[in-house]
Parts: structure tokens; C-alpha cells; sequence
């Protein structure tokens, strides 16, 4: 068993500024990622992102990851796990890992998860037909495999994932026949809906799935209006579902963590501290591991708590820095579409002072 400093379990935009503030401190780091190359969903994303220049605005997903990469690449205070999945955290602090050739195990000074997030996904009749899949999965076929992965789709969910997979869609040449939401707005921002809309794609409100039609792969899919209860059958080859993340905290379960259901972050979630610190004092949860938020937000999560574990293994840290981070995070959740992120973490603050 090998000893390190501080585990990063996750290689996303949270993991990779969490490994840069840490290696700057002069920490040592190993971070572990199951996927055979850095960035984590960044690597996925081809539109352009909004906010502020320190958060990489108006650059795509993918060229962000080469931009978080390049600070840690070779450092010599970072080795690197890809293709490697952590099966367990024991107490103790150990990392159980394997990469399909052996088991390894490493114990942790501190670890730090950043595992993102799962898809959520929606019961109905035939949910299980070929050609019925989430937008991460859509994604993955385009924007990194370079696969068509439909000919008409019809998106569930008008979040911004499913808005901005939509439009993705549409640039590949595949036909978005609708897209549907079971609330009476649409989640996502207004300026990704206005694009589908210039484009002729309608978006049907108060409507959800009722059932998958097909014998052998889908071939048309039933919605249902939440209002009167009309039906409409839309045929199309591929129904892709985008609604919602749920925090992958798994791992920390492992650990006896306190947890709470905290709707506004995405469902369960690990209860944190000011300082991203679970109730198990050297684990520390971020990004979507922690509560769903927008990557800007995971970026600047993971810079601050590679300060604040830097400082806690005696590190000298810039004080300046974590002052300009924490400003950075919260000019992002005050703007007009972090109020539901706000609520989420004064809850939290809530069940930690009530426990």
C-alpha cells in the first residue's frame, strides 16, 4: 500500500482546479479518473460558456479541459490514474482502485471527491427500447466518438442540458421533432430555448412521456398533456432523456458521512462545512458530487478547496487568492439563475447547525 499526501477521485473541472491549487501549495496529489482522458463532461461539451472571463466565458467545454489541463500537466508533484475505477473508501482513509489489470490500494492524508453526477431517469411503459438514452450518452456519441446517434429525436426535459443537447442535435443535421416539459416553463436558460425556437421546434409544456412505442427498437413514443389529459403520438427513431443530475456521493457512504435530502442540490447530498469537510474530517466533497450546479461553479469549488486542504496539512497558501475565489463563486450564485442554489446551501447550513 502506498502512502500520498491527498487522493482526487474524479478528473473534472471540481478535480482538476482542486489538483492545481493543491500541487501550487506544494502538496502531493494522485488523481484518479475512470475515464481514459482528463476534463470530465467538459470533454463533451462543444457550446460556448457563459459568465465571466476567469471562468473560461465564451470558450467551449472541450478547449476549458485542455486550458485546466495545461497547469497540471507533468507536474512533478502529480501522478495520474486514468482508465481506473475506485471501487471503495475504507476507513482509514484507504482507496481501493482498479484498472482492469490489478487492484491497488493507497492511503490518503485527505481525499477529495469530485465525481460529478448521475443522470436521473423517468419510469414509463417500454423506458427499456433500444434507442431510449440520456443526454450524456448523446453526447458522448457526437462530440466524442464522432457518431450520428439519430435520425428524429424527441428530448425530454428543457433543462439547459436538454436545451443545449437539442441544439447540438440540430447542427448535426438530426431532426428534434419536440421538445417536452412537465412544468409550465421551460428550466433551461431563455436564450438556449429562443435558438430551438427560431428553428422551428416546438416546445411542449406541462407534457410528459406516457410510454415508448416500438416492437424490437423505438419507433414513435406517447405524451401526454398534465392539463387535460390528451395524448399525442410523435413518431421519431431516438427519445433522449435530460432531466436532471443527482450527486454521485456514493463513495463517501462508504466513509458513514451524514447526509440530507436537499431537493434545490439535486437530491441527496453530503453535508458539508464552509470548507467543502464532510462529517469524516479528511474527506471533502465538490462539484456536482456536493450539489448540482453549472461547471463555472464546480471550477471555483475546486480551487477553494484545494486551498483549504493545502492549509489544513500545513501548507502555506495565498490567502489573496481563496479571498478572489470566494468572490468569484458568489458573484456566479447571485446572478439571476442561482437562486435555487443559494436555498440549497442555506438548507444545508440549516440541518448542519440543527445537527
Amino acid at each position: 500500500m502506498r502512502s500520498v499526501e491527498c487522493v482526487i477521485i474524479g478528473g473534472g473541472p471540481a478535480g482538476l482546479m482542486a489538483a492545481k491549487s493543491l500541487l501550487e501549495a506544494g502538496v502531493r496529489v494522485l488523481l484518479i479518473d475512470r475515464e481514459r482522458q482528463l476534463g470530465g463532461q467538459l470533454i463533451k461539451q462543444t457550446h460556448k460558456f457563459f459568465g465571466a472571463k476567469e471562468q473560461y466565458a465564451k470558450m467551449r467545454g472541450f478547449d476549458i479541459a485542455k486550458e485546466l489541463i495545461k497547469p497540471i500537466e507533468n507536474h512533478p508533484l502529480l501522478e495520474v490514474l486514468l482508465g481506473t475505477h475506485v471501487v471503495a473508501c475504507y476507513d482509514g482513509n484507504i482507496v481501493s482502485t482498479y484498472d482492469q489489470h490489478q487492484y491497488q490500494e493507497f492511503q490518503a492524508e485527505k481525499i477529495i471527491l469530485a465525481t460529478g453526477a448521475s443522470e436521473k431517469y423517468l419510469a414509463f411503459e417500454n423506458n427499456d427500447l433500444p434507442q431510449i438514452m440520456g443526454a450524456g450518452a448523446i453526447q458522448t456519441l457526437m462530440n466524442v466518438h464522432g457518431v450520428l446517434p439519430a435520425q428524429e429525436v424527441v428530448m425530454i426535459g428543457s433543462g439547459n442540458i436538454g436545451l443545449i443537447v437539442s441544439y447540438q442535435l440540430l447542427q448535426a443535421g438530426v431532426k428534434v421533432k419536440a421538445v417536452i416539459e412537465a412544468s409550465d416553463t421551460i428550466g433551461g436558460y431563455n436564450v438556449h430555448a429562443s435558438k430551438l425556437r427560431r428553428l422551428g421546434v416546438p416546445i411542449m409544456t406541462n407534457s410528459t412521456i406516457a410510454k415508448g412505442i416500438g416492437t424490437e427498437v423505438l419507433e414513435a413514443v406517447e405524451i401526454v398533456s398534465l392539463i387535460d389529459g390528451s395524448k399525442t403520438i410523435i413518431p421519431c427513431d431516438t427519445c433522449c432523456i435530460a432531466v436532471g443530475l443527482s450527486p454521485s456521493y456514493q463513495l463517501a457512504g462508504m466513509l458513514g458521512v451524514e447526509t440530507a435530502y436537499i431537493p434545490e442540490l439535486g437530491g441527496e447530498v453530503v453535508l458539508l462545512n464552509e470548507f467543502y469537510q464532510s462529517s469524516h474530517p479528511d474527506l471533502y466533497v465538490i462539484g456536482d458530487a456536493g450539489g448540482i450546479e453549472e461547471a463555472s461553479s464546480a471550477m471555483m469549488e475546486g480551487a477553494l478547496c484545494g486551498q483549504y486542504v493545502a492549509r489544513s496539512l500545513s501548507k502555506e497558501v495565498d490567502e489573496s487568492l481563496i479571498s478572489d475565489y470566494l468572490y468569484q463563486l458568489t458573484e456566479l450564485r447571485n446572478g439571476p439563475y442561482g437562486q435555487k442554489t443559494m436555498a440549497g446551501h442555506l438548507k444545508m447550513k440549516e440541518v448542519n447547525h440543527a445537527g
